[in-house]
């Protein structure tokens, strides 16, 4: 289903913004140089990259039904989903690792010259998220769910389900990069540079990498006073 080639171009992207706030010393200079905080600082943002493998992928797979009453919609779909998660656990796919993520009824109306004019039936949606864990396997996996019987199935995102590696390594090209800007506002201004002051991180969840695509980022922000 999916090519050697194909996965290679699947990376994933740790970016990370350091906002990092380093003294300046230097004397009465250093308060009019461009980029220096109130405080007597040089405010800096830093960027770093990481690329790594995926080796997991979530899908969302489910079944709409319309049927002219609440009770045989919602039986027709139970009965189809019950088929899909016979489906995912025959391709080994464990349950932690299949969620609802959308059940939903609503009425159909029919409509006439003068508005509704009754209820032409019901229709019953409902939609599980599914985490693959072995990407070699997304192509059997959705040949299973459909031929179980799913007729709605939304986007296929491969992510790494470990970035802990990731996030250091873009981290550390982030605040290397930080600095460097730093050194150069710094010589230009004429002042030597301090210790970094304080340095607090917001991190993100990263963005899903559509199917298809070759990439997909997600953001870490580290901010000073």
């Amino acid at each position: 289903m999916f090519t050697e080639n194909m996965k290679r171009t699947l990376g994933v992207i740790a970016l990370l913004g350091l906002a990092v706030l380093l003294v300046a010393c230097g004397g009465p200079a250093a308060s009019a140089t461009a980029g220096e905080s109130a405080a007597g600082g040089i405010t800096v943002v830093g960027q770093g990259e990481a690329y790594g493998q995926p080796d997991q992928a979530q899908v969302q797979a489910g079944v709409e039904i319309f049927a002219e009453t609440v009770s045989e919609a919602a039986g027709q779909n139970e009965a189809v989903i019950a088929q899909i998660i016979a489906a995912l656990g025959q391709m080994g796919i464990n349950a932690e690792d299949i969620q609802t993520t959308n059940y939903s009824l609503w009425a159909e109306q029919i409509y006439g010259d003068q508005g509704p004019e009754g209820i032409a039936g019901y229709r019953v949606t409902n939609m599980v998220n599914v985490t693959i864990r072995d990407i070699d396997k997304v192509g059997d996996v959705l040949a299973a769910v459909t031929g179980a019987g799913a007729n709605s199935i939304y986007g296929i995102n491969f992510t790494v389900a470990d970035p802990a590696a990731l996030e250091e390594e873009a981290r550390a090209a982030a605040m290397a990069d930080a600095r460097k800007r730093a050194a150069s506002l710094a010589e230009l201004g004429g002042v030597t540079l301090g210790d970094v002051q304080i340095i607090s991180e917001v991190i993100g969840q990263p963005a899903p990498i559509p199917f298809g695509l070759g990439g997909g980022d997600f953001a870490v922000m580290e901010s000073a006073a």
